[in-house]
């Protein structure tokens, strides 16, 4: 079989990563259905799974689906060890590994079946490290493209290994649950089901435009594409970052200032420290709402320079959002705010401007306002650096109910 159309990308993913380590810190809780987190579920195990309780799930519900269900409060410096440890052993078999998150990457074996044989027995090799030298059950699946060795990997779960055939790849893909696509959320997936699409063969069957006009020209020629396995994309292992994003699901929240200002000044602060500390500003403002219908909205605005101050940020975006709600009146209730900065750009020397007494001064950052403002962040993230998170905060209006702790946060926000 030619190199090009053989299956040698692995995608790796650490089995229900967050409970999986707290079992195995404690040996009293393995084989026992636990959380990690407390007023939310942030992780489940499988055991707690089989009763139907799933990551973001309020803790009260999750105990009366489980009334047995444990709920530890979680060692995150433990998950950034562990994760670390089991993505580096893929590093011991190839130098091309992208990693996607704190417990998955991919891996492109090409170039070293000639040292450690097969895309399978390589596959199976990591399978035994990660058991014998971490304690931790992982899964891969091993295909053509990137997409499809996700899919396969999630088929393989729980702690298993999935090839495929290429010779076979579409009939594999085809009688899957389309919400194991990447990219398939229950909104999507919720969307997709009302013209009838469950599997992904039923999407590769649809009309392409059909499926554009139901998700949006992007993400409906995307699926569609994916649907026949159609991936160019390599294994990058030098990924550059091209967005900044953070998002909080609220439940069923009022649709007003109250609730969306300090939450979504919450995000930007979670956006802007990660910006700065590399260096990044971005020109390109998105918000996205999600109604209580799961319905969403999303919103830009592109800007004449890049900006990383967190008060700035925050700003950009509650104009889009009162945009949002301004043109949809009718909805009552907001289910989750979410912010991405792109056309990321590296911050140059700050270029100074006259003080014209233009509209929005203090959000651009070459005006004596935006210089203050970067200074005082500068200080804040100097503060968190040496004593923590908690050691300092944002002014009146910043306030917003951590329901789930901003370590965890941190481990979920790895895309700079």
């Amino acid at each position: 079989m030619a190199l090009e159309s053989a299956a040698t990308i692995l995608h790796a993913d650490l089995d229900a990563f967050y409970a999986s380590v707290e079992q195995l810190l404690d040996p009293r809780l393995r084989g026992r259905p636990i959380a990690v987190g407390g007023g939310v579920v942030l992780a489940a195990s499988y055991e707690a799974r089989a009763f139907g309780v799933r990551g973001g799930m309020p803790g009260r519900r999750a105990r009366q689906l489980c009334p047995d269900l444990v709920f530890v409060g979680g060692h995150f410096d433990q998950y950034q060890r562990l994760g670390d440890a089991a993505i580096g052993v893929l590093g011991d078999f190839t130098p091309a590994v992208e990693r996607i998150s704190i417990d998955e990457a991919f891996a492109d074996v090409a170039g070293c079946t000639h040292l450690f044989g097969s895309p399978a027995e390589i596959a199976r090799a990591i399978r035994t490290r990660v058991r014998r030298e971490l304690g931790l059950p992982i899964s891969i699946g091993v295909a053509r493209t990137k997409h499809l060795a996700k899919v396969a990997s999630q088929v393989a779960k729980p702690d298993g290994l999935v090839v495929v055939d290429p010779e076979t790849e579409r009939e594999f893909l085809h009688d899957l649950p389309v919400s194991l696509m990447w990219g398939v959320g229950p909104a999507t997936e919720a969307r997709l089901a009302t013209i009838g699409v469950t599997t992904i063969g039923q999407l590769a069957a649809s009309d392409p435009t059909a499926v554009e006009g139901l998700l949006g020209h992007a993400a409906g020629s995307k699926l569609s594409a994916l649907a026949w396995n159609e991936d160019p994309r390599h294994v990058e292992t030098r990924r550059r970052a091209h967005s900044a994003g953070a998002q909080s699901a609220l439940g069923r929240q009022p649709a007003v200032e109250r609730v969306f200002k300090p939450t979504l000044h919450h995000l930007a602060d979670r956006i802007a420290p990660r910006l700065r500390a590399r260096e990044l500003a971005g020109r390109t403002i998105t918000v996205r709402v999600r109604f209580a219908d799961l319905r969403s909205v999303t919103r830009a605005i592109t800007l004449a320079a890049p900006i990383s101050a967190t008060r700035a940020i925050a700003e950009v975006a509650e104009d889009l959002v009162r945009g949002v709600l301004a043109d949809h009146r009718d909805e009552a209730t907001i289910s989750l705010l979410a912010i991405s900065v792109s056309h990321l750009e590296t911050q140059a020397t700050l270029q100074l401007e006259l003080p014209l007494g233009l509209t929005q001064d203090s959000r651009r950052p070459g005006t004596t306002r935006g210089a203050a403002r970067s200074r005082a962040d500068q200080a804040v993230d100097a503060i968190r650096k040496r004593f923590g998170e908690q050691a300092v905060d944002y002014g009146s209006g910043w306030r917003h109910e951590r329901s789930v702790p901003d370590e965890f946060r941190r481990l979920a926000e790895k895309d700079l």
